[in-house]
């Protein structure tokens, strides 16, 4: 079962839809220990990364350590930025550190009219073998709406130009995440939630991940 977290801030309706598509077995769990029943944890979100401060808490601690059991998780748009250390949108806000580094707002370019958010399909660049990915083209294009962006580290599987280059995919151990909204991506966004959940029907016994959380 997977567990889709709901704080308020999600775009579950289409995370839902797309996961009914692909044949996935999932609940919205009510209270922080439910998670820890889960085989995979999915954490959605739209909108201001001060959203995320409904988890501090239980809710934080517990996805934590069901990290560092070596549950799968995938972070969704700001549900990914969450898994870093905190944002520059929402500085008294802190994420859940399982990913070090600041979420930054992107710059834009008036001249190349590159306009802040950054709306609609762009291009992933790899840049490094990951499961997420697997079956999908370099350059497969997705659908992104967001003002801020993770920084490009050992965890980037995939970035993203818009005037800034950016972490548009993650991955490192059992910790994945999305900046664009799979579940509006076509094909492309319904085979990274499909690599996900395979990835989470491998994972019955998998390594502990060591984290700061």
């Amino acid at each position: 079962m997977i567990a889709l977290v709901d704080y308020g801030a999600g775009n579950l309706t289409s995370v839902r839809k797309a996961l009914t598509t692909l044949g996935a077995d999932y609940e919205t769990p009510r209270e922080p220990a439910e998670c820890f029943e889960a085989k995979g944890l999915i954490v959605p979100g739209v909108g201001n990364f001060a959203a995320t401060a409904v988890l501090e808490g239980p809710w934080r601690d517990t996805i934590a350590e069901a990290v560092r059991r070596g549950t799968p998780l995938l972070g969704i748009c700001v549900g990914m930025q969450w898994l870093f250390e905190g944002s520059d949108e929402a500085p008294g806000v802190r994420g859940l550190g399982v990913l070090p580094g600041q979420i930054r707002r992107l710059d834009g370019n008036a001249e190349q009219r590159l306009k802040i958010p950054h709306v609609g399909w762009n291009a992933l660049e790899f840049r490094k073998p990951a499961r997420l990915l697997a079956g999908l083209d370099p350059g497969a294009q997705v659908y992104f709406t967001h003002s801020f962006a993770a920084p490009v580290t050992s965890a980037c599987a995939a970035a993203t130009t818009h005037a800034n280059t950016f972490a548009s995919a993650v991955e490192e151990g059992n910790v994945f995440g999305v900046q664009f909204h799979p579940e509006k991506s076509s094909d492309a966004g319904l085979q990274i939630l499909r690599n996900f959940l395979g990835i989470v029907a491998g994972s019955r016994d998998p390594a502990p991940r060591k984290t700061g959380a």
